[in-house]
């Protein structure tokens, strides 16, 4: 793992806190608890804590509210270093370790926050081996990422690279094919063979995937929609992709048991 960011931010909500205290995966300076009005769920969180000798302090909803930079914390706030990223390496050596084929996503100038959060947690729970996002043009995994992930960022591996063609070129030649997603003219997602080692590329909030991203891709896959509405949120249209891959997954393994 590379350096982290930052030496100190804040984490705030009660499943992303609980999850960074699961996995262990970065240093947690201290937890901060709403001092009264603790329900069961903030116990729990309370409990584990103490018991990894992590120091807790209580506050005021006001006082969380100035740590967090927003009232929306739940009660919780953690003061934990900042989000360390994988290398591409480490990435591309996931899928051996769990005999599995690659299943990465890498996004192309993801630009909200929310966004990145919300497709980290479908790449998650749908098995992905990790995902790349882009050093300059797009969001990290701030704070605000990593709330809208409910914690898939303490288990999913993050590169981030400077130069995302040359990602590709990279994945390629070890032997991951390339799935671009595109609004329209690409094939329905069940029509394209996802079993195999991929990785799923998804545009940025509007433009979607740049031209020269998407002629480096290897296929090209669309979402059918039937409605009047001609476009996907771009954390929507992962979740579905991912599924899609999860799916054949599952069908593949059926057969040949």
């Amino acid at each position: 793992m590379s350096a982290a960011e930052a030496e100190d931010t804040p984490l705030c909500g009660r499943n992303p806190v609980l999850e960074l205290l699961r996995a262990r995966s970065r240093q947690v300076e201290e937890v901060a608890i709403v001092s009264e009005g603790r329900g069961p769920a903030l116990q729990e969180l309370l409990g584990m804590a103490r018991r990894l000798g992590v120091k807790v302090s209580y506050r005021t909803r006001d006082q969380l509210t100035a740590i967090a930079g927003t009232p929306h914390h739940q009660g919780v706030v953690a003061r934990v270093a900042g989000a360390s990223y994988a290398s591409l390496d480490e990435l591309l050596a996931i899928p051996g370790q769990r005999g599995e084929p690659a299943f990465f996503l890498a996004l192309d100038q993801i630009q909200d926050p929310r966004n990145l959060g919300a497709i980290l947690r479908s790449a998650e729970v749908c098995g992905a081996h990790g995902a790349i996002v882009p050093k300059h043009h797009a969001a990290g995994v701030t704070a605000a990422a990593a709330k809208s992930a409910m914690g898939a960022v303490e288990h999913l591996a993050i590169a981030r690279e400077t130069n995302l063609i040359q990602v590709i070129e990279i994945l390629k030649k070890a032997g991951v094919w390339i799935i671009g997603a595109v609004v329209k003219g690409g094939q329905a997602p069940w029509e394209v063979d996802l079993s195999g080692p991929i990785c799923l590329v998804l545009g940025g909030e509007g433009p979607g995937l740049r031209p020269l991203v998407a002629r480096n891709c290897d296929f090209l896959a669309s979402i059918p929609m039937r409605g009047r509405i001609g476009s996907l949120n771009v954390s929507a249209a992962a979740a579905i992709l991912c599924y899609e891959v999860e799916r054949q997954r599952i069908g593949k393994k059926s057969k040949m048991s």
